[in-house]
């Protein structure tokens, strides 16, 4: 089944409408702009120029001043149809739309969108009849950032001007006021300050490093997520960060996603070229290759903490969301035919259950990724091998009852996959988790069994993740919880915090006992005020705090403060423990 989006197609209409008025806009203030193309988006619409100038935050309400005096003109939006040599000539001074006029037919007609009688763009539409329409929108420049001409690095960096454009002012207002809200939660200023993660420029873009309270929580995931593997029947393997060409030529990664790879050594000059790996099936493969398989011995499921490297665009990185070098829980299940449903069942069972333990079932989706069989050269397989693969994947998911979109152009280059996307706070979607059906990798290695009848056959591959990126999970973790992990997750679950230099010894006698039976305790005994330190301590985002003074330490007991202002006095230690204990093994969130 597929779900389709809702879209406010009048609004949609609207935001491109204004486009035109930012563009005009801006040629209006800079002359020596460069139109490009201005789409609307989710929240708005950005357009690209080509300015010399570099467009600073100081100069946003000058742009909103000029774009609100074009539409208090009330001027109509006419379309008028060129032919192709007669657009070439209106935008001879324009490199951009002549690139894009030349790539159409010789007899197509072109269409121009005229904005009054002093401006026109190069448009398909469609738009408003008039900018007397939009003149109660709430609109608001809010940043520039440089993009590639049509994304491609090769190309020119132009200046992307990116407006929020909603229907009335109090719309805008109070989406700006959501943003505000999600910027608290965005983890890239969040773990920042809750000393998770750090980056270092000298070190590269896209290259993290987890301070020891990130790289406490990742430990607990990946040991969560390989003992949660190992109890379904998941068998561990660890192979090597990187391989000589010929692995990648054989898999098709060398052909179809070099680009994405980092090289290490140059193909005309060195004798052998490795590269680091972008991802594990190839490696895993060679386990399966070890020796002859039977048809009894599958399923086989190889599973691995497998760290990769992909040379992102610079553009592309954010924070722990998108990087170069990430953690991934891999895994490639190799299984009959009569198998394959039942596999991909179990894996999409697993990953599931990750979500709903982690707390973040309820805000994935799900996207049936398929291949765009009109851009071939990306993809390796035959049509028919492409349809079968997509019509089993199809099939499986109708009957399992999962409700998807699809996404054309969206697979991998060797086959169909469900992914798991979920959006960051600024409602950014990106890909989680990973189920893939491949039945064309398995011949490409020799990879093969001996079936019932003594006949040879090439086993479907399963490829997946069960939790996917730790890096990029722990980011989506940082903003579900603004950072106030469960206790499970924690990386320091309890503070013993001590009212006078008196209580040190006790309180210090506290946290080696809560150590002692594995909780990750932390002491303050520092001479400063208890209000102070109890600031301090909520501002780490600590689940729970005891805090001893003379009283309790005369009785042998504790007090204790939890996140949502829980108060509680005279509590025995044992008891507090049992507390504890019981919230970490369900996992409680």
């Amino acid at each position: 089944m597929e779900i389709k989006k809702e879209k406010d197609e009048s609004l949609e209409k609207a935001r491109h409408s204004l486009a035109h008025i930012l563009a005009k806009a801006l040629l209006s203030l800079y002359p020596e702009t460069k139109l490009t193309i201005g789409p609307a988006i989710e929240d708005g619409f950005y357009y690209d120029v080509d300015l010399d100038h570099s467009i600073t935050n100081d100069e946003f309400g000058a742009i909103e001043k000029k774009m609100k005096e074009i539409l208090n003109k009330g001027e109509d939006f006419t379309r008028k149809v060129v032919s192709k040599k007669e657009a070439l000539e209106l935008f001879k001074n324009n490199p951009y739309k002549t690139e894009i006029i030349n790539e159409l037919d010789e007899n197509a007609e072109i269409s121009l969108y005229y904005t009054g009688d002093d401006f026109f763009d190069l448009c398909r539409g469609l738009h408003v009849e008039s900018s007397r329409q939009l003149q109660n929108m709430g609109f608001k420049i809010h940043g520039v950032n440089g993009a590639y001409w049509r994304g491609n690095e090769k190309n020119k960096m132009l200046q992307r001007v990116y407006c929020y454009a909603f229907k009335t002012k109090k719309d805008l207002a109070e989406y700006v006021t959501m943003l505000e809200e999600a910027r608290k939660r965005d983890h890239n200023k969040l773990g920042r300050e809750l000393e998770l993660f750090t980056t270092v420029d000298y070190i590269g873009q896209g290259l993290p490093i987890l301070m020891p309270k990130g790289a406490k929580v990742i430990q607990i995931l990946q040991r969560f997520v390989e003992d949660e593997e190992a109890r379904r029947g998941w068998q561990l393997t660890k192979t090597p960060f990187m391989a000589k060409s010929d692995l990648y030529k054989i898999s098709g990664h060398w052909d179809h996603y070099k680009d994405g790879m980092f090289v290490l050594g140059d193909e005309e000059k060195d004798k052998e070229v490795f590269a680091l790996r972008p991802m594990t099936c190839p490696f895993q493969y060679q386990c399966y290759l070890n020796k002859k398989r039977s048809y009894k011995d599958l399923p086989l499921r190889y599973d691995e903490t497998s760290t990769l490297f992909r040379n992102e665009a610079s553009g592309e990185m954010h924070g722990l969301i998108r990087v170069r070098q990430f953690t991934i829980s891999e895994g490639h299940l190799m299984c009959r035919p009569d198998q394959l449903e039942d596999e991909f069942k179990a894996c999409l069972e697993l990953a599931i259950y990750m979500l709903k333990t982690l707390g973040l079932y309820e805000d994935a989706t799900y996207r049936f990724s398929q291949w765009d069989e009109n851009n071939r050269e990306k993809y390796i397989g035959t049509k028919e091998q492409w349809d079968e693969a997509q019509s089993k994947m199809k099939n499986i998911l109708d009957d399992l009852d999962v409700p998807y979109s699809i996404g054309i152009g969206e697979a991998a280059f060797y086959g169909p996959k469900l992914d798991i996307q979920i959006k960051n706070v600024f409602g950014k979607e990106d890909t989680l988790i990973t189920i893939q059906i491949d039945q064309m990798l398995a011949e490409k290695f020799g990879m093969e069994y001996v079936d019932k009848d003594g006949s040879i056959k090439i086993p479907y591959i399963i490829h997946r993740t069960s939790i996917g990126c730790y890096e990029r999970t722990l980011a989506y973790l940082i903003e579900k919880y603004a950072g106030a992990f469960p206790l499970w997750l924690a990386p320091e679950q309890i503070r013993v915090l001590a009212l006078t230099d008196r209580n040190n010894n006790y309180a210090h006698s506290i946290k080696e006992e809560l150590c002692k039976l594995g909780f990750r305790t932390e002491e303050d005994l520092r001479n400063e005020k208890i209000g102070y330190k109890i600031r301090e301590a909520h501002s780490m985002k600590i689940p729970y705090l005891i805090i001893v003074g003379d009283e309790e330490e005369a009785s042998g007991v504790i007090s204790i403060r939890g996140r949502g202002n829980e108060n509680q006095s005279g509590l025995k230690l044992s008891d507090f423990v049992e507390r504890l204990k019981n919230e970490v093994e369900s996992k409680k969130i």
